[in-house]
């Protein structure tokens, strides 16, 4: 598959994504629709150094315009797609929760029905850990049953992994879906911990830290992510002939060509131990507010990766210490500091 057509493409997990199939040979076509919910300069310079590749031809339209998507992906006519795009941030959907509904599910309604049009060869779709929800029990198994969502955001993706795994069923249309663990490095969101951590200590402000601190993440270096992305863009799902041939541990449907795969570290970090990785990067103590927990948020979430693994022979390995400093060197750079 060579061609591939990824939305998301000036968002940060996206940007990253597209450049690694750029820098591999292949032609993306990148779907944005430039909101405002950070800043837009930033996805602008996501933008214009893709567009340094003669490869990469940019679209500027909301998922939610449906005639601008279908047209988009009609003229590419891509051998895969790569879902990226939609809203963003877990505790922004306690604020303004119908812009959820109308990126996460109805556009991403819009996608799905194009690339069955289109006959995609494979559908990857990217979902979210906080899909897990209430679930204690860890590390997180993609077989595990997920159906405590304590945010709408969480809510969203979880009705669009249903939604895709009815288009599977029922056209055969080969579907991954991704669950991504506190992803961080370069190019990061603003409303980002990690960004808000490092922007907060280098002008000399505290940094908030919920439940007190006392929180773990299965923290996941970008590099790593999209490069988990990429090779499974190779490993497109076939719909099994009965349940009994579906190995164990593996979340291959039994009644379509569907798949999900946590993209994780399987390493659960305590966020002291993260704040200790920011202050020795940037060379300042951090001045900490101690908050409650937050409505909706969870003590810790920590990835299963063994089926990432086995279907691609990778999981992803950064250490928080060597990402971190990455994230702030390019924020150094970036932003003059």
């Amino acid at each position: 598959m060579r061609r591939v057509f990824v939305t998301g493409t000036a968002g940060f997990i996206g940007y990253h994504l597209a450049q690694l199939l750029l820098d591999g040979g292949f032609e993306v076509v990148g779907f944005d629709g430039m909101t405002d919910y950070y800043d837009v300069a930033l996805k602008r310079k996501r933008h214009r150094l893709l567009a340094e590749h003669s490869n990469f031809l940019a679209v500027e339209a909301m998922l939610e315009d449906r005639e601008a998507l279908d047209r988009a992906v009609d003229d590419f006519r891509p051998e895969a797609i790569v879902h990226l795009a939609g809203q963003a941030g877990v505790r922004y959907s306690l604020e303004a929760p119908r812009s959820y509904i109308d990126a996460n599910i109805v556009g991403s309604f819009n996608l799905i029905e194009a690339a069955r049009r289109v006959k995609a060869g494979h559908l990857l779709l990217a979902s979210t850990s906080s899909i897990y929800g209430a679930n204690d029990s860890m590390p997180f198994v993609e077989t595990d049953k997920a159906d405590t969502q304590l945010t709408v955001y969480a809510a969203t993706k979880k009705a669009m992994e249903a939604l895709a795994h009815s288009y599977a069923h029922l056209w055969n249309l080969p579907t991954t879906t991704f669950r991504f663990f506190t992803v961080y490095g370069p190019w990061g969101r603003p409303d980002m911990a990690l960004f808000k951590f490092v922007d907060a200590i280098l002008n000399d402000r505290p940094i908030d830290l919920f439940n007190r601190g006392h929180m773990y993440r299965d923290f996941t270096y970008v590099g790593d992510l999209v490069r988990a992305i990429r090779l499974l863009i190779d490993v497109a799902p076939q719909r099994p002939a009965s349940a009994a041939e579906i190995a164990d541990g593996d979340s291959l449907s039994p009644v379509a060509p569907f798949r999900t795969v946590n993209i994780g570290n399987s390493n659960k970090v305590s966020l002291a131990r993260f704040v200790e990785a920011v202050e020795q990067a940037t060379g300042v103590i951090a001045q900490k507010n101690l908050l409650p927990m937050q409505k909706g948020d969870v003590p810790a979430t920590w990835a299963n990766a063994e089926l990432l693994q086995r279907l691609t022979g990778y999981r992803p390995d950064t250490d928080v210490r060597e990402g971190v400093a990455r994230f702030v060197d390019w924020y150094r750079d970036y932003y003059g500091k």
